[in-house]
């Protein structure tokens, strides 16, 4: 795994929830992305996948192919078990890393291109075989990077070879010239491997762009996918985040990622607690609690948990990852309807909202793609006492049971929270809670209302927070303090604000040059005529937090509401985030669902939104 690119094509993206899109983006990096398009639609309906670092430098190492080849078949390696496995994670593709700069640049299939070694074996393509069989997809890892080439004291790329091969003097060692020699590996990849799902790249390298690779591969197998690590190069259908760490709580991975819905993002994160990604001898503990609960809190904010598991030369895992797999089997499957068929409660399909509740609870809520009124909620991080408390987005609660045992709960549902009481039954690592509802109720219309802005970055206006489109934003063009202003067109009731706030930043202070583009200090005022505004009527502080956030207003008929942002919570050490402001949507709750009558005069009538 690594970081380096010397062109960094990076921009962060928004998104329409159609088949296929190609936007022109504008924003902090101005950029040419395609979003979303049908070859996504496996990984996007996954929930995770297994990391699988396996090559010549794994434990005990060797220097040649041929003799790391004889190793892995004496040891019984079988495609079958990597399958195996990875359905006991309930992942449904696994990425396969050989070609890796510390791993020995070695290649798990016969190659007829010479530069580093190959196997005779064809791994990779029974490993497609099995997964085919079992209807799950491979991706192969390729890296850009040379640097690693003499590790060990062993030179691992041949040179002279690959210059004869190519006619001209090639340098391995250099970043073109293993630009050169990596493109022409994925071009063989692309003729012989059909049944591949796509490329999991480590960073770019100048000589791919240069010479069109992405290109290429989007011309020869348009239903191939494209990942990038640590970067959101434009033409990848996927962002993956590496290792991210320093979450409060630990297993909150989704803290740390940047790239918003719909852009595919992937949590990668090693499955020991600690280690190499790749086996180094040591049978490396895993940490149930966070494991679980990083995929879980993954799947509540729509990322995709990528777990990395040590393989043995022989391809086995270590003792206590299979240990963990065989648990996370068992435990998966109890709940795995909370989670599979979902997207995150909270952001773009709805939901209710995720994060830090009551009295030291914190979680996260997921929502069926067949049935927006079925909602799960998530308790990773218990309450104090037996009683839970999440706010609605104004979705009228129904019913709740536990989901493990089908126990029906009390609740209750006033002042824009559903508040379930006598839980009894708390899991160590995740209570599930499903949640039936009637679909939203005492929501303005967003179609009845009108949105302006003191200050709007070109391209990106007021009207965005109104269109439920997670494509359109409104930006603040770097200004602060800035103000959008919602014309109701008539007086109607106004209780809260519900704001959906770009997911393109941390969501907490990861480094000073890393933090959260979120509000932090604002005001609501209200007017009858859009002139004569007052005091504010509510004010305070947001928490830097992903997913939706509510202001409550005291109870008032007013035609105008305004919401002045004064200041959010990135510091001026971090230039791309500094003032910047963005708002996806921002919802008006004229009356609270289950505490008021809902009708057209007083706000508004039942809806049902789509997602």
């Amino acid at each position: 795994m690594g970081r380096r690119s010397r062109r960094r094509l990076g921009a962060w993206t928004a998104a329409v929830l159609a088949a296929v899109v190609t936007l022109t983006l504008t924003g902090p990096t101005p950029a040419l992305a395609e979003v979303t398009n049908p070859r996504q639609q496996w990984l996007r309906q996954s929930q995770a996948g297994l990391f699988l670092h396996w090559g010549m430098r794994t434990s005990p190492g060797y220097t040649s192919c041929s003799a790391w080849e004889k190793a892995v078949t004496d040891g019984g390696w079988d495609a079958d078990y990597w399958v195996a496995e990875a359905k006991k994670l309930h992942a449904s593709y696994l990425v396969l890393a050989s070609f890796h700069s510390r791993l020995g640049y070695a290649r798990a299939w016969p190659s007829a291109i010479p530069g580093s070694c190959s196997t005779k074996r064809d791994f990779l393509g029974e490993l497609i075989d099995a997964a085919s069989a079992q209807g799950l997809k491979v991706m192969l890892y390729m890296t850009d990077d040379p640097q690693w080439h003499a590790e060990g004291g062993h030179e691992w790329l041949d040179s002279a070879g690959y210059s004869a091969y190519k006619g001209h003097d090639v340098d391995l060692s250099t970043r073109d010239g293993f630009g050169e020699y990596s493109y022409d590996n994925f071009v063989e990849v692309m003729r012989k491997y059909p049944g591949l799902s796509g490329f999991w790249i480590d960073n770019d390298n100048d000589y791919w762009i240069d010479h069109g690779l992405y290109e290429k591969i989007r011309a020869d197998r348009p239903g191939w996918l494209l990942s990038n690590n640590n970067e959101d190069t434009p033409i990848m259908d996927t962002v993956s985040n590496e290792q991210k760490t320093g979450m409060t709580p630990a297993y909150d991975y989704p803290q740390a990622i940047w790239a918003p819905q719909p852009r595919l993002t992937e949590a990668c994160f090693k499955l020991p607690s600690s280690g190499a990604w790749w086996y180094s001898g040591t049978d490396s503990a895993v940490d149930q609690g966070l494991t679980l609960g990083r995929m879980i809190s993954d799947s509540g904010s729509s990322v995709k948990s990528l777990m990395a598991e040590t393989a043995q030369v022989n391809g086995r895992f270590p003792g206590k990852q299979e240990a963990f797999n065989n648990y996370a089997k068992t435990y998966l499957d109890k709940i795995w309807g909370s989670l599979g068929g979902t997207e995150g409660g909270g952001y773009s399909y709805g939901g209710l909202q995720p994060g830090a509740w009551n009295d030291g609870a914190h979680g996260v809520t997921t929502v069926s793609t067949a049935d927006p009124d079925r909602h799960f909620v998530h308790v990773l991080t218990r309450p104090s006492g037996s009683t839970l408390t999440v706010r609605d987005n104004g979705y009228k609660a129904t019913g709740v049971t536990d989901y493990r045992t089908g126990k029906k709960l009390d609740f209750r549902q006033s002042d824009g929270r559903i508040t379930i009481t006598g839980i009894t039954d708390w899991d160590p690592y995740d209570t599930v809670l499903a949640v039936r509802t009637d679909g939203r109720q005492g929501i303005v219309p967003p179609g009845s209302v009108t949105a302006s802005a003191s200050v709007s970055a070109s391209g990106h206006p007021a009207s965005a927070v109104l269109d439920g489109d997670p494509q359109t934003y409104w930006d603040n063009k770097t200004t602060l303090p800035a103000s959008v202003t919602l014309d109701l067109r008539s007086a109607k009731s106004i209780r809260y604000l519900a704001v959906n706030q770009r997911e393109w930043s941390v969501s907490y202070a990861r480094s000073d040059t890393e933090q959260s583009a979120r509000i932090r200090d604002y005001q609501v005022h209200v007017s009858d005529n859009g002139r004569d505004w007052g005091g504010p009527v509510a004010s305070g502080t947001l928490p830097s937090a992903r997913g939706v956030r509510f202001i409550d207003i005291p109870a008032t008929t007013k035609r105008y509401v305004r919401l002045t942002v004064n200041s959010t919570w990135a510091a001026a050490t971090d230039t791309k985030h500094y003032r910047k402001l963005l708002l996806d949507e921002v919802r008006i709750g004229s009356a609270y669902p289950g505490s008021g009558r809902t009708t057209t005069d007083g706000g508004a009538p039942r809806i049902r939104t789509a997602r």
